[in-house]
């Protein structure tokens, strides 16, 4: 039997069924844009194992990094001290507008952890404030209490009585912000871009006036920057793009290059709430996850990839916007930050050129069934972007 078939077979036999028939590849091994099937056909990860690989595939100095900390230590639990945890908190405080960094093992869990930091900040200082506002269209992960914060009811509806405490609001609107306060809002969760349902950035005036408004009002404002943290837009973090800090931000994905780790990062003032016993995690931030960390930072100031993320992404999407104007009968909108970019297509068309794209050995994904989403190794280049949006361009003629 083919490999592919074999693994095909055993995957409906034994493993759960959430996700449905898969797209029919198995990878053996990746160097950095380029993934290999075990048929040895060469594959282009466009999407990056949506938005983790930012320093691409098998990146030399990162598998150095984990063999040698594979030699050393895997894991010894948070009863004691661990160098590389340390560390690498030293690291991300040092580049972001937070002081204290609690580590754990996803982006779920980053923002679980950040739902509980903002209710016990306000319970130890016996305020009643425990509810959390979050935006139409999120996505916040999959666990109970973040499904009750992704603003997408088909996320929702399976799971209720969903957790409660969670209501969700227009995005882009400062006016549905202050309708829905109450004096029981402990804090306001958004993305600065949604990437889940499709690339949709938030105006960068409204960012300011909810960072304003939150300030005014005593409210907590939370940055999910699972997806948009890491250098993805441009920057190290999104919330620097829009020029505001918010009080506890979360970040995932990219951070351990593939290796999963989840962080919470917070103002002092607010990770304070957090006292011994308060919160904890068996395998958050163990030697192996936070040397993962350690090696991205490492190749990130090394190689500039967050200025290249930033010159890549403008590139890239340059290019794209000139084949919208060529295909503006297809092509409805081209929009993100970075290399983080969606590309809308007439709903007729866009399941179509998904699986054309495939075809053609360009990974992608397709959000809503509308959005191709991009989101590549943040050491792309020219030539792998003229890959792409030639291979795109001649899917448009054909279509």
């Amino acid at each position: 039997m083919h490999m592919l078939e074999d693994i095909i077979k055993k995957d409906k036999a034994y493993y759960m069924n959430t996700f449905g028939d898969r797209l029919p590849v198995a990878f053996k091994y990746g160097r950095g844009m380029k993934l290999y099937a075990d048929n040895d056909e060469v594959y282009y990860d466009f999407l990056g194992g949506i938005a983790v690989n930012a320093i691409g595939h098998c990146h030399p100095d990162f598998v150095a990094a984990m063999k040698d900390q594979l030699d050393k230590l895997v894991h010894t639990s948070s009863l004691y001290y661990i160098e590389n945890q340390a560390n690498l908190a030293k690291k991300l405080a040092e580049n972001t507008c937070a002081d204290k960094i609690f580590f754990c093992n996803s982006g779920a869990e980053a923002n679980e952890g950040a739902f509980k930091l903002a209710k016990i900040y306000f319970y130890k200082k016996g305020i009643d404030k425990y509810e959390i506002l979050s935006l139409d269209h999120s996505f916040h992960g999959r666990t109970l209490a973040t499904v009750a914060a992704t603003g997408q009811r088909h996320y929702q509806a399976p799971y209720e009585p969903l957790t409660p405490g969670f209501r969700q609001i227009q995005p882009n609107s400062i006016e549905a912000v202050k309708e829905a306060v109450t004096d029981k809002t402990a804090a306001i969760m958004i993305e600065l871009v949604q990437g889940e349902s499709g690339v949709h950035p938030m105006d960068i005036e409204y960012a300011k006036e909810l960072r304003d408004f939150c300030t005014e009002k005593g409210i907590l404002l939370i940055i999910d920057e699972v997806q948009t943290g890491m250098g993805r837009l441009g920057k190290l973090f999104a919330h620097e793009l829009y020029g505001i800090e918010p009080d506890i931000f979360t970040c995932a994905k990219a951070l351990g290059g593939g290796v999963p780790i989840g962080a919470v990062c917070a103002k002092a003032d607010v990770a304070a709430a957090f006292e011994p016993g308060d919160h904890g995690t068996t395998f958050g931030g163990n030697p192996l996850a936070t040397a993962a960390g350690l090696a991205v930072f490492d190749i990130f100031e090394k190689e500039g990839l967050v200025e290249n993320s930033e010159k890549m992404g403008k590139l890239f999407k340059e290019k794209l916007i000139s084949l919208k104007e060529k295909y503006n009968d297809k092509i409805t909108d081209v929009r993100g930050m970075g290399l983080l970019i969606g590309i809308e297509l007439k709903p007729e068309i866009a399941g179509e050129v998904f699986k054309k794209l495939f075809e053609n050995k360009m990974l992608t994904s397709l959000c809503k069934g509308l959005t191709i989403r991009i989101a590549p190794a943040l050491n792309i280049t020219e030539d792998e972007i003229d890959l792409f949006v030639d291979t795109f361009d001649k899917i448009m003629q054909e279509i």
